[in-house]
């Protein structure tokens, strides 16, 4: 499913960056270009990488937190 229809990025593509190395939102907007135009996929671009991080990197030491405050 797309997420960031103004840039053409997937839930597809974020899950494959996290299982890559990416770790922060900010990476995956310099990466990817994620809300980087309009912004309105940001929320919904966080959650499915924190849904990602939480499925794709279970073994994260607890207390790692995205940027925006959503426990990993």
């Amino acid at each position: 499913m797309y997420v960031c229809i103004c840039n053409s990025v997937t839930d597809h593509a974020i899950r494959r960056a996290v299982r890559q190395g990416t770790l922060s939102f900010e990476q995956l907007r310099f990466e990817l270009g994620v809300s980087r135009s309009c912004g309105r996929c940001e929320e919904h671009a966080r959650s499915v990488m924190a849904e990602a991080m939480s499925n794709e990197l279970p073994g994260l030491p607890a207390g790692v937190v995205l940027p925006d405050g959503l426990p990993a």
